[in-house]
């Protein structure tokens, strides 16, 4: 039986992040992942976030936001929203910010690849590449046996391990979920016209359509959520018809659309924790909650589940108290379930406001975001909201 401090379960993200924040603590720490990145830096693929500004201050706290910013990531200056056969839009950019961009836009395997190379080399953390078999939690520790016949004891352990989460399951923490009834059509297309670094998305009667800048000036990362049997059906023609249909999508914002690699598709749904936190376990990331990807803003609310763990964790460290019992964990869990709600209920109303194409609801929402556009006081607290400020 090895003792640690703290295990984590889930090497993504959200899971090294959490670690390498923890890099200085006064803990022994496991991180159990089997399957650790392999990709190559140099491989461009199709699965990107949109960080904000708070994102990318936590991982350049971290030391690794200068080594992904050397592989790749892209600044947007601007977002375009519109409404397709209607005069509803709003545009959104640095004015009045005093920031030089909004946001990056990088792909997840670099994010993953700078993160574990920064946890390999810390001194307080053992990786385990193996998965989780059993486990059993008692007033005083949380016990976990591998498949690779190791059993481990910890004061606390952390679900990092996505929508699916093994921990959460085990522990048999309630899920609330909505299926939103679509499907995001995720990959990397080429343009006629430049991205101008500005991230655009489009909302359609049946669908929403965002088109993000990649490093190279007509190269975008595309996320098109719609109807699960037209996004299985888009995924699977032949490059021809998928680049006729998305270029008209997307009303010929950009010019003809070129599809390149792989299409993806990933089933939609808004999950909701009923506990972030139990005697000797937490949750984070998308095991303690997901969003819909329309604002994109999934993985800036995992990195503040981070934050907001960590901080706990040290100020339990100072008070000398156990750092996995629930009443001490509970003041991270108050705090983050009330970012989550909100992000949720956010995303929620976004996507009824644009739900249905009845002329009064389009003449609505199309009175409603110029009026929007032209506040600028309203918008510049809308920025201020997603971008982490």
């Amino acid at each position: 039986m090895k003792t640690f401090d703290l295990v984590i379960v889930g090497g993504g993200m959200v899971g090294l992040a959490l670690a390498a924040n923890l890099a200085n603590a006064p803990l022994r720490i496991a991180l159990i992942e089997a399957f650790p990145p392999t990709a190559s830096p140099d491989t461009i693929t199709h699965r990107v976030s949109a960080l904000n500004l708070a994102s990318q201050q936590l991982l350049t706290q971290l030391g690794v936001w200068q080594a992904i910013t050397q592989l790749r990531a892209t600044e947007y200056h601007a977002m375009y929203v519109w409404e397709k056969d209607s005069f509803a839009n709003i545009h959104f950019n640095t004015e009045g910010l005093g920031l030089s961009h909004l946001g990056h836009i990088v792909e997840n395997h670099l994010i993953q690849h700078t993160l574990w190379q920064k946890v390999n080399a810390q001194k307080n953390i053992d990786i385990l590449t193996a998965l989780p078999q059993t486990l059993g939690v008692t007033e005083s520790h949380a016990m976990l046996s591998l498949n690779d016949g190791q059993m481990l004891a910890t004061k606390l352990l952390v679900g990092a391990d996505g929508a699916n989460s093994w921990v959460r399951k085990q522990t048999n923490i309630p899920l609330i979920f909505r299926d939103y009834g679509h499907h995001a059509l995720v990959c990397n297309v080429t343009t006629t016209e430049p991205h101008q670094h500005c991230a655009r998305q489009i909302f359609s009667k049946d669908s929403i359509l965002a088109f993000l800048p990649l490093h190279q000036s007509h190269l975008c990362s595309i996320v098109w959520s719609q109807p699960g049997e037209q996004a299985e059906h888009l995924a699977q023609c032949d490059e021809e018809e998928f680049n006729r249909a998305l270029s008209v999508a997307f009303d010929m914002q950009m010019g003809l659309c070129q599809v390149q690699g792989e299409r993806q598709t990933v089933k939609l749904t808004a999950r909701y924790a009923r506990d972030f936190a139990q005697n000797r376990i937490a949750l984070v990331g998308d095991a303690a909650h997901t969003i819909h990807p329309l604002a994109g803003l999934g993985v800036n609310l995992g990195l503040q589940d981070v934050l907001e763990l960590t901080h706990t964790i040290e100020e339990n460290i100072k008070a000398n108290v156990d750092i996995g019992q629930y009443r001490y964990l509970r003041s991270y869990e108050r705090k983050r379930k009330k970012e989550a709600i909100k992000m949720l209920l956010v995303m929620q109303g976004l996507k009824d406001l644009f739900h249905g194409d009845h002329p009064i609801k389009k003449l609505i929402r199309g009175i409603g975001l110029s009026a929007t556009d032209k506040f600028t006081l309203a918008k510049t607290e809308l920025m201020k909201q997603a971008l982490g400020l």
